[in-house]
């Protein structure tokens, strides 16, 4: 994906108006479990990508590796079905609250975000980072 001509979309243009992309077009997505606050993934999305997400209900990502659209799911079964959409105060992320079915990472892991932890306080104010402590 290039930034020079974005793809056509179906976005209300008023929210596309207000987004702040990077130079390839895309927002960082990031995906959490609506009733838990658990962080699931962080996925890309152009403006058609988030246009399928807000008028589907199911979660749609721009691949950077593959160059294409991916609904979550079509492939695993381990679909997200969203729950609410909203954007930073910057209009530059996308936080989509999901009902996650299944793992979310491609790892098959439940989240992309707990094999690899840096810091975790363990209670004790030492801020070590884990495996330090």
């Amino acid at each position: 994906m290039t930034s020079t001509a974005p793809r056509p979309s179906g976005l209300d243009p008023q929210i596309a108006a207000r987004l702040k992309r990077s130079p390839d077009g895309l927002l960082p997505a990031i995906a959490q479990q609506y009733d838990t606050g658990e962080v699931l993934m962080l996925g890309w999305m152009d403006d058609e990508a988030l246009h399928r997400t807000l008028t589907t209900g199911r979660c749609t990502y721009w691949s950077r590796s593959r160059g294409e659209y991916w609904v979550k799911g079509d492939t695993s079964g381990h679909f997200q079905r969203v729950r609410s959409v909203a954007l930073d105060c910057d209009a530059d992320t996308v936080l989509v609250k999901v009902d996650q079915v299944g793992a979310a990472c491609h790892t098959g892991a439940r989240t992309c975000f707990d094999a690899d932890v840096l810091l975790e306080d363990d209670g004790s104010g030492s801020g070590a980072p884990a495996g330090d402590q």
